[in-house]
């Protein structure tokens, strides 16, 4: 496993909260934890996928507040790139691509912003988080095993999701990355990814998305959750801080600027209802 940083958080017992992408969101990262803790769900019982900041306006308020919240969190590309110096996301987007445009405006001011006590939190940080519950063992990653910036979606093939399972040891996988909200079961493996609370997920609805995972003996139960937050206040601090209007107004929207990353079962899903838990 090379020089990977993997916490074994040992036997949980209960319900997990598991949600990715916060990218700097501040609103939707309070909304998030104000449900937990309604719900009665504890940080010990909550695992972010990585990616706490991004390209929206509040980055070193979002690792603040995760801090004090004290949740599970793996490193995420931009977390990974931002502590080691680098000039880029690291999502490998197509040079000239309107990703790649977009990214060279927000990466740098991020960069700029971010602060020396979020940097320490983010060394912190493992990249994968692995646990046993009843029967079955569960595994964090944030795009794959191999690669943090891996894309992989529901239309991905199973053996490019397969190798996961078998390098962590689980039969469960909690991935992040990709921004879209699935579920995915082949035979006794299972590919949960909760989806992003930082953006909406290309369904031209404003709520983001987080999922609540549920084990008895060998079986898992997916339940997804849309989060409603202020996204007016998120939209209006991203356009005064200058990150991209381009995402600012995805806030708004619920619709991505552009589809550069999908795959095509993915972008015919553009301004649809979304059935995350839809296993075929």
């Amino acid at each position: 496993m090379g020089d990977k940083k993997i916490i074994n958080l040992g036997e949980k017992q209960e319900k997990i909260l598991v949600f990715g992408g916060v990218y700097s969101n501040l609103q939707a990262l309070e909304a998030l934890i104000d449900f937990a803790k309604e719900n009665n769900i504890s940080a010990s019982n909550s695992i972010h996928t990585g990616d706490l900041v991004g390209y929206c306006g509040q980055p070193n308020e979002c690792v603040k507040l995760l801090k004090e919240w004290g949740c599970h969190s793996i490193l995420g590309n931009v977390e990974i790139q931002l502590m080691n110096g680098e000039d880029n996301c690291a999502c490998d987007f197509e040079e000239g691509s309107r990703c790649d445009v977009l990214s060279n405006q927000w990466y740098p001011k991020l960069q700029e912003e971010i602060s020396e006590e979020s940097i320490q939190f983010f060394q912190d940080l493992p990249h994968h988080i692995t646990f046993s519950i009843g029967d079955l063992n569960v595994g964090v990653v944030h795009g794959s095993f191999d690669n943090t910036s891996e894309f992989i979606f529901r239309s991905t093939p199973w053996e490019n999701k397969e190798k996961n399972f078998k390098k962590l040891g689980v039969d469960v996988i909690i991935g992040g990355h990709c921004g879209l909200p699935f579920y995915q079961k082949n035979v006794d493996k299972h590919w949960v990814n909760p989806g992003v609370i930082g953006m909406p997920a290309n369904n031209g609805k404003v709520e983001t998305w987080f999922a609540i995972v549920s084990f008895q003996n060998s079986s898992v139960e997916v339940e997804f959750h849309e989060l409603k937050y202020n996204h007016f206040e998120a939209n209006k601090m991203m356009i005064s801080k200058l990150y991209p209007k381009a995402y600012a107004d995805t806030l708004i929207s619920g619709i991505w600027d552009n589809m550069d990353i999908l795959p095509k079962t993915e972008k015919m899903q553009k301004g649809k209802n979304l059935k995350p838990n839809f296993t075929e």
